[in-house]
């Protein structure tokens, strides 16, 4: 018997042949046809992205589901606990954008440090005497402090030293890494740049409030292509304001699309992108297709990838 898949999102159209070719798919991208969905199938797997919520409620509307899957890595709109408890699989694709968000977050840096965006916005104005008032710095001989050294805190790190940086680093643990392994606070009273490459959860909720924002240099710059709520946005906004620290670059936000976070988005000190740095062509499809293919796996009884299954020891 063919099993059911939700779509909560759109997929790569690759991913989606791959997907139609094993499995019966059905879409709930708006609140109408997730109903029209729900009321006439059984649903075995929910595939999501960025945005929709596999939560209590819908795994209520959806007795026979088996999966809960998102293409991605993060996993803030699954409600894992809560499929653990009903021994209901989590797949994602871990690692899978290591390399494309090391890449924003070092465009982000030399954007910010370079005041590239500046000058860019000039010339395009026609103002190319801007360049007597430019005001810049490099990468080359700062010192860069990552905060979480995970795959993507590991590859930032190996691009900052490759352009010249000093790298140190706090994370929850050490590893066995050519760079110094230092604490919290050190590694921010220390960093020309601190780039954030944590974990979205209880522990790091607002983890940079006005306290470690205060222990970082005047001049410092800070990064974070991780998780909004990571940083305390009201007392970054006043650290700017008051300039205890230089500047701000970010591809995510606590609200998004920003409503309450307008103000900091327009500081002249601040560069936002809009949650894009995953959404690169070449990651984008490889991300699509690796969950899709651990779906199809786990619903046709081939087995995903042990990896990818988020809460393997959960379930057991």
């Amino acid at each position: 018997m063919r099993k059911n898949v939700l779509l909560l999102e759109t997929i790569t159209d690759e991913a989606l042949a791959v997907l139609r070719e094993h499995v019966n798919v059905f879409t709930g991208y708006n609140d109408t046809a997730l109903k029209e969905t729900l009321d006439k199938e059984d649903i075995h797997a929910i595939i999501t992205r960025g945005k929709g919520q596999i939560n209590k409620p819908l795994m209520d509307a959806c007795t026979h589901l088996e999966v809960a899957a998102r293409c991605g890595v993060g996993l803030d709109n699954v409600d894992v606990a809560e499929a653990s408890a009903r021994k209901i699989m989590v797949i994602n694709a871990p690692g899978s954008n290591a390399a494309t968000i090391a890449e924003h977050t070092l465009a982000l840096m030399l954007m910010l440090i370079r005041n590239m965006y500046e000058s860019v916005a000039q010339v395009k104005q026609d103002n190319w005497a801007w360049r007597n008032q430019y005001a810049g710095d490099e990468l080359n001989g700062k010192t860069l402090g990552i905060l979480g050294m995970g795959n993507i805190g590991k590859r930032v790190a190996r691009l900052g030293e490759a352009f010249g940086m000093e790298v140190c680093y706090w994370s929850k643990s050490a590893s066995d890494l050519p760079y110094q392994f230092l604490s919290m606070e050190a590694v921010l009273q220390t960093s020309d740049v601190v780039s954030l490459h944590l974990p979205f959860n209880n522990e790091t909720n607002g983890i940079i409030g006005a306290a470690q924002l205060g222990q970082m240099k005047a001049g410092a710059l800070l990064v974070n292509t991780a998780r909004g709520a990571l940083v305390d946005h009201a007392a970054l906004l006043t650290a700017l304001k008051e300039k205890r620290i230089a500047g701000y670059a970010a591809d995510v936000l606590p609200d998004e699309p920003p409503v309450q976070s307008l103000e900091l988005v327009h500081h002249p000190k601040v560069i936002v992108t809009p949650h894009s740095g995953s959404l690169t062509t070449t990651t984008y499809k490889h991300i699509c297709m690796v969950t899709i293919n651990n779906v199809v796996a786990a619903l046709t009884g081939k087995g995903p990838d042990p990896k990818s299954i988020y809460n393997r020891h959960a379930i057991q």
